[in-house]
Formats: C-alpha cells, structure tokens, sequence
C-alpha cells in the first residue's frame, strides 16, 4: 500500500489528475480539483494517497493534508458514496466545510455536490455526524485562539468539551490574566 508520495509535478490534468515522478517512476495521483489550481509542472508535491486496489486497477487518490485523507475515509465508508463521489465532495469542500454541513444536518448544502442527490446527503448526516476529525479539529483550534493555554487546559481538564467552551464564549471578552479569564469562563459555562 502506498501511504505518501514527495516529487516533481510532471502533469497537471484539470479533471484533477496528476503524474508525479519520484525517484524516476512516473504515478497518477487523482487529487480534488482545488489541488491542482495551486500546482504547476515542476513543483515540489507531498501528497498522503488513499490506494484504492480494484480487480481491473490500483488507483492512487492524493490529499496535501491527512485531514482530507481522513475525510476521503470517511466519505467512502458511506454506503452509496464511491471515489469518484468522495473526490467530488473534496473539490467542492474542504474537510471542514463538509464537516459543519454535516455537524448542521444541511442535506441542501451537501445535495449541491456533484454527484450527490438529497438521498445521499440524508445518508451522509446519518452516518457520518460526529465522526468526521475535521470538526474537532476546528473547534479546538477554536478554542485554543479564544483562550490562553492554560485556561483552555483547566477547562478541558474539568470536564468540558472544546464545543461546549466555543459555544459559551462566543462574543465573551475575556480579561487578559489567566485567573480572571478561567472565572469569566467558568461563570459563562455555568448559565448554560
């Protein structure tokens, strides 16, 4: 199985195909659509790749982060939803994108992706609401930007999620020493 390629860009096709020479050999990597705007013949690519071994082929499908891998996954584990399907999903979205229009249940946003009709974006909330990493991601990193460190460690250390803190002190302006930002916080957490 092939888990990561670094090389040259050798071929950039616009359906989001690409030849990357490494070491001499020549793959074809299917990439999102939004991949290949950014690259040109020459570049210097690092891509996580999904390999994906059929009777007929062994097809490389090639992400820049493991987020978007991780969400290909996830996307493919879904009844209904095939590579073809899943890339689609990642050229109109980012991970985080789809992972808030599935966190939304917003079956309008997702039935827009090529390929996916209202019963497939129904299917996608059922199965894939709180699964997907890009969301935690987000939210933490949320978090993180919100607060200090050490606030954000006692908080988390106290039981709450990174959601429930993001969603408390949305608009909250918190003091800029650690102890009154935790009462702030905590005094926040408590009327909800």
């Amino acid at each position: 199985m092939i888990g990561w390629l670094r090389g040259d860009v050798r071929s950039v096709s616009p359906n989001g195909e690409l030849i990357i020479d490494v070491g001499g050999v020549g793959y074809l990597v299917h990439v999102p659509s939004r991949t290949t705007e950014s690259l040109t013949i020459g570049t210097d690519v690092e891509l996580f790749i999904h390999t994906n071994v059929r009777d007929d082929a062994i097809v490389l499908y090639g992400f820049f982060t493991s987020d978007e891998k991780d969400t290909f996954s996830f996307l493919l584990a879904t009844p209904g939803v095939g590579p073809s399907t899943a890339m689609g999903a990642l050229s109109a979205m980012t991970p985080g994108e789809l992972a808030a229009a599935i966190a939304a249940e917003d079956v309008t946003t997702l039935a827009k992706i090529p390929g996916i009709g209202k019963k497939t974006a129904s299917r996608l909330v059922l199965e894939l609401n709180g699964k997907l990493p890009s969301l935690d991601t987000l939210s933490e990193r949320q978090v993180e930007e919100s607060l200090s460190g050490d606030v954000a460690v006692a908080l988390r250390q106290l039981g709450y999620s990174a959601g429930e803190i993001r969603d408390a002190l949305a608009g909250v302006e918190l003091p800029g020493d650690d102890a009154g930002a935790l009462r702030v916080a905590l005094r926040q957490l408590g009327r909800q």
